[in-house]
This record gives structure tokens, C-alpha cells and sequence, in this order.
């Protein structure tokens, strides 16, 4: 038999028990088919890229699969059928993983295998965004907005332009 992992995405208005009972449906249509289903993990209500069938959120579920061919193509029928689930994905593997998956490990596990913040910058130092030192701006005197245009003198209508309505 082949080893399989299977994600699939339902609708975000379901409660979390009626994921698991698809979840025990779907294991049933494996089992009646001469397989079985290893571990099943909920990863929970996600919040989708892009809407699919007018949802934004879905509940991701990942099940470890060994069966055969024909029972993973009847699962995948029903679930086709069905108007619960959004989307699924099924990935034929040589070993499954042990221990949790990525999406289930913490985040502190994961960025220890590093991640945006622990890039080395080289000789370019640390960053700051708000405090740079603009250096000299050249011979410009330093701006005053105080009494903007107070030398100009009084204002004067332009040439065709006839103020008020008649």
C-alpha cells in the first residue's frame, strides 16, 4: 500500500465538531477500503489568500494516509461531492514525518532554523529607520514656515477672473 498525506480545507461556518465528523467519515471510507489513517492533526480556522466560494477563513485538517490507490480515489469522490469541503490536497510520500508538522511546531522551534530577524548584515550594521543622520544640506538656510509669504505684499485678483455670483 502507499503512503499518502492528505490536507483538506472546509468551510469556515462549520463548528469544529462537525470537522471531526468529516474527519471520522473520511477515515470510515478509508477503512472500508483496506486502509488505514495514521495520525490527523487540526491545524484550525486559517484565514485563506483568496476567497474560494465566498469564504475567507477555512478549517486545515492533515491526515497521514496508507491505502490503496482505489481508496483514495473514493475518498477523494465524496469529498468532490461534498459541500463542506472547499478544497483538498493528497501528496504520495516515502515515510511520513514523525513527531508534529510544520505548521503544528511552535515558533520558537522554527526560528531556530532561522528566519528574517537573524540575517547577518554584514558591514553595513544595524538598521534604524527613524534616527538617520541627514548630514549637511548643502548651503539651503534652514526652513522657516512661520511667516510664509508675509513679504509679498496684498494679494491681487488674476487677469479675467471675476470674483462673486450675479
Amino acid at each position: 500500500m502507499a503512503l499518502y498525506e492528505h490536507v483538506f480545507l472546509a468551510r469556515q461556518d462549520l463548528s469544529q465538531q462537525q470537522v471531526d465528523a468529516l474527519v471520522e467519515q473520511y477515515k470510515g471510507v478509508i477503512s472500508a477500503n483496506g486502509g488505514s489513517v495514521g495520525r490527523v492533526e487540526n491545524w484550525g480556522l486559517k484565514s485563506l489568500t483568496y476567497r474560494v466560494n465566498k469564504n475567507r477563513k477555512a478549517y486545515y485538517t492533515l491526515m497521514d494516509l496508507n491505502c490503496p490507490p482505489a481508496a483514495l480515489n473514493e475518498m477523494e469522490r465524496q469529498m468532490g461531492l461534498s459541500e463542506d469541503v472547499l478544497r483538498f490536497l493528497t501528496v504520495k510520500v516515502e515515510a511520513h514525518e514523525e513527531g508534529p508538522s510544520a505548521m503544528m511546531q511552535k515558533r520558537e522551534e522554527r526560528s531556530e532554523r532561522g528566519g528574517f530577524g537573524d540575517r547577518d548584515r554584514g558591514d553595513r550594521g544595524p538598521r534604524s529607520f527613524g534616527d538617520r543622520d541627514r548630514g549637511d544640506r548643502g548651503d539651503r538656510p534652514p526652513r522657516s514656515f512661520g511667516d510664509a509669504g508675509a513679504d509679498r505684499g496684498p494679494r491681487r485678483p488674476r487677469e479675467g477672473f471675476e470674483g462673486g455670483a450675479e
